[in-house]
């Protein structure tokens, strides 16, 4: 059992912890983090409990603050023999108490004063044993402490965050809804629920955020979301993408640069770290940074500072630094391509958004959602996705994610003539033959005019109305595009 925040981190320990319970044979195992601003020792791991843990101690309370104070382990025999076993976070029955030992070392890490620290405590609860076997379990909880403490230094840290972050209420969760949704950010499925929740605990903060995910997924919708809910929401949200860019045009966009900093360079001009002042600065594909940006990009996270190039003076400023990648920056810092102190300081708080196969349950509320969008700037009343159209959309497996969806709708709504939008509508990546055949049970004629109207009305897209330019691209005559295009009744102008 646990509460709060999941994360990989937790699921390792709670793994470890259960293995140990089961080789060791413990009837429960738990963890106790030790909050030093509250000065409470809060249940952040319980494995073995059906109950919720209901208390927090304080050091010198109980057995647990006993061992915060003191930083040594305390062996309990017997529960019920020992006045200081309170039993007020788990409420065990007489019958428990009067059955069960218990164990609990102390977490401790050494300072760079090379002054110990307490993080938590460890404990453990069995059947009874003598106090020979107590002692040697004893000095394999100590040992186990030992091995957790790296982990339990970063629960230590995200409890003190989770107290940190502002709890919100109905109405700022309906708005904070209403916000993502205006970004076209539609969580339905549980995963996008949690994203939304930790899209809320962060956008409040200054904490740099960095975006995972695959292309198409939403990124920048999703850090666009985290400006708004922002205290900053009011200042400017302004975005570079690091890829699109080469390393050292990247840099003068990022930073500015004075006038004759480089051939070409006549005026002055900011940067957008200069332009995001006060505001959000968001930083798409991160990875491709050149070595140069990466160095200057840390000096102005770290010290709130940028140099424009050819300059001498340097500017304050306050910028929120939201980024973005879909490649995993940790196989770049190996190969040395990026630097490892600028990734802890972008990885704050980092949320990944999962592809759209695996949340097939988001790709209807979008589609329709994009349905409506479209309709709307079409003028076209189309009401619904057909049956076996929406089973096509749930089948596939979007190597584009949201983006390839999007597009995807749109096309629909424009080939669509009537109010449903039928498998035939959608492009034939989507369609397997079978699927085609079985849905709309069209006689062989219907079925090729179908496929030829979709294929002309895409090249009239792609020439952007022209006639002849479509014609080269389906490397047909003109005449026959002419004939076609009145034949089904296509008008060209609208695709100019």
């Amino acid at each position: 059992m646990h509460h709060g925040w999941q994360g990989p981190l937790r699921e390792g320990l709670e793994k470890l912890l259960q293995a140990t319970a089961d080789e060791m044979g413990y009837r429960r195992i738990s963890l106790a983090i030790f909050d030093p601003k509250t000065q409470s020792i809060e249940f952040s791991l319980y494995i073995g409990f059906t109950k919720t843990p209901k208390y927090s101690y304080t050091p010198g309370q109980g057995i647990i603050g006993q061992v915060v104070k003191e930083q040594s382990p305390i062996i309990v025999p017997l529960m019920k023999d020992d006045p200081n076993f309170l039993n007020l976070a788990f409420d065990r029955t007489p019958e428990e108490l009067a059955s069960m030992s218990f164990i609990s070392v102390p977490i401790k890490r050494h300072s760079q004063e090379n002054e110990t620290e307490i993080l938590g405590v460890l404990n453990a609860e069995m059947d009874l044993r003598d106090l020979p076997e107590l002692e040697t379990n004893c000095r394999f909880l100590q040992v186990l402490g030992m091995f957790i403490a790296r982990q339990t230094s970063f629960l230590q840290e995200e409890v003190s965050r989770q107290k940190e972050l502002p709890q919100f209420t109905t109405a700022e969760i309906n708005t904070a809804r209403q916000s993502m949704s205006e970004s076209q950010l539609i969580s339905t499925s549980k995963v996008m629920n949690m994203i939304m929740n930790q899209v809320m605990q962060v956008a409040p903060s200054r904490a740099t955020v960095l975006i995972r995910g695959e292309s198409g997924t939403g990124k920048e919708l999703l850090a666009e979301a985290i400006h708004r809910m922002s205290p900053r929401k009011d200042k400017p949200f302004i975005k570079l993408n690091c890829a699109s860019l080469p390393g050292e045009l990247l840099e003068s966009e990022l930073f500015g640069y004075e006038r004759g900093a480089f051939t070409g360079a006549v005026g002055q001009k900011k940067g957008r770290f200069e332009l995001a002042h006060l505001g959000t600065l968001f930083l798409d594909e991160i990875g491709e940074l050149s070595a140069e940006a990466q160095a200057k990009l840390l000096r102005a996270i770290q010290a709130g500072e940028i140099q424009r190039l050819g300059g001498e003076k340097t500017t304050r400023v306050n910028v929120r630094i939201v980024c973005a990648t879909h490649q995993p920056l940790e196989n770049r810092i190996e190969e040395g391509a990026f630097r490892e102190d600028l990734y802890y300081r972008i990885n704050v708080f980092p949320i990944f958004i999962p592809p759209l196969r695996e949340r097939r349950e988001d790709i209807l509320p979008l589609a329709e959602h994009f349905l409506q969008t479209f309709s709307r700037e079409y003028e076209k009343n189309i009401k619904r996705i057909s049956t076996p159209a929406i089973d096509l959309l749930i089948q596939y497996h979007w190597p584009g994610n949201v983006r390839e969806l999007r597009n995807c709708m749109e096309r629909a709504v424009l080939m669509c003539s009537e109010e449903v939008i039928r498998t035939y509508h959608l492009p034939p990546t989507l369609q397997t033959a079978e699927s085609t055949a079985t849905d709309t049970e069209l006689p062989f004629v219907e079925t090729v005019a179908r496929f030829e109207q979709e294929l002309i009305i895409d090249a009239l897209k792609k020439a952007r109305g022209n006639m002849l330019q479509a014609a080269r691209d389906l490397k047909v005559s003109y005449r026959i595009i002419n004939y076609k295009v009145k034949k089904y009744r296509i008008n060209p102008k609208r695709y100019t």
